[in-house]
């Protein structure tokens, strides 16, 4: 937040310099002094001098204008972000307007850390020609729509919808993890976005981690209206499979997971836990091995505990229905929470379309490696 109200900030106030009399000729005309500088030129005259207090009072109201719209959009207002699903729109019309623009009328800059041009890795895909514009991320356990800031933002810029699912008692849905008691319940902010679709309309589904399960339970019911399935790092279950059983296949192999997790029992210790938390002393190591550090503690302020209940539940899936939406798999080498032995069981055991790796990344790709996350989901969506 505080980066990007900084691009709104109006520009420290010049000081006007006293006029140069025929005695500072000679140092002015030398180009070595202060007054060579034109800037300062322009700025001793009365007429430029309101110029720039014009200009100061412009960029102090798109400055104002964008702390409001932030504000609102944070606030649940009238902009078009459901409590549940952070949803944004490209820009339609002429190519001049296809990419979205941020809330002021600043042109972005090739120098945003976010949003540097990248046309240079879609070259050759038409939006037109897809047959979907339309992204739906699936965070994975404990995480939240916003984990997927750095992806939304990319895929925006080459014209993409995005909707960035909150699931039930994550990120800013309110919905008490602990009181969640199936699978069904935790995914109902996915399915509800899904039977909002027009009809005809399709997405491509990406689940990470434990949203890898709740991908398929989706694709399960939804299958009219999924074109692709991008499985990333992801829980990739097979019939009558549960992500416990996936998980159970590594016991005794992940030593580091077994340490960080930590169980809840809000209904007793004598019965079943309600939920699974992780200590945040350990995030770095399980989690962010290769992300920035800014971004780990964006998420050590940010997760939130993992329900127990839905994590016991086995899929039904089905081949007419589960079998029949197209199917993807990024591999993240550097993965210390699912490895990529488990990661490859679970590929031999329900063999997807194709496989991509991503070298270098850890099990938050979104963070680590976001152009290279950016670069397979274009060409997925192109294939």
């Amino acid at each position: 937040m505080g980066n990007l109200c900084s691009l709104f900030a109006p520009p420290k106030p010049v000081k006007k310099r006293r006029p140069i009399t025929k005695r500072q000729s000679s140092a002015a005309g030398s180009g070595t002094g202060p007054n060579s500088n034109r800037w300062n030129r322009v700025r001793s005259s009365s007429s430029s001098g309101r110029d720039n207090k014009f200009e100061d009072a412009v960029i102090q109201e798109h400055a104002l204008a964008a702390a409001a719209i932030l504000f609102r959009q944070q606030n649940g207002g009238s902009l078009p972000f459901d409590r549940s699903a952070s949803q944004r729109y490209p820009v339609s019309g002429s190519k001049k307007n296809q990419l979205p623009r941020s809330s002021s009328s600043r042109s972005r800059s090739s120098t945003d850390p976010l949003l540097q041009p990248h046309q240079f890795l879609n070259q050759g895909i038409k939006l037109d020609d897809l047959e979907t514009k339309h992204f739906v991320l699936i965070h994975g356990g404990g995480f939240g729509a916003w984990c997927w800031y750095k992806t939304i933002a990319l895929l925006e810029e080459d014209g993409f919808k995005v909707t960035a699912i909150d699931l039930a008692g994550c990120g800013i849905n309110s919905l008490n993890i602990n009181g969640i008691a199936s699978l069904s319940q935790y995914v109902k902010p996915l399915t509800d976005t899904l039977e909002k679709l027009p009809i005809g309309e399709k997405v491509i589904l990406v689940g990470h981690d434990f949203g890898g399960a709740c991908t398929s339970y989706a694709m399960e019911l939804f299958p009219s209206k999924i074109s692709k399935a991008v499985f990333l790092a992801a829980a990739m279950l097979t019939n009558g499979q549960s992500t416990l059983d996936m998980f159970s296949l590594q016991a005794g192999q992940n030593d580091l997971m077994r340490k960080a997790q930590i169980f809840i029992y809000t209904n007793g210790n004598d019965q079943p836990p309600t939920a699974i938390d992780l200590d945040k002393s350990l995030l770095r190591d399980l989690l962010f091995n290769q992300s920035p550090s800014k971004d780990i503690a964006l998420a050590s302020v940010s997760m939130r505990s993992i329900p127990f209940a839905p994590v016991l539940e086995k899929l039904s899936l089905s081949d007419a229905n589960y079998g029949s939406v197209r199917r993807y798999y990024i591999e993240t080498l550097e993965d210390n929470a699912i490895p990529v032995t488990l990661q490859e069981n679970m590929i031999n055991s329900n063999p997807p379309e194709k496989v991509y790796r991503l070298k270098g990344a850890d099990h938050a790709p979104f963070f680590s490696k976001p152009q290279a996350l950016h670069k397979h989901l274009l060409e997925i969506a192109r294939n």
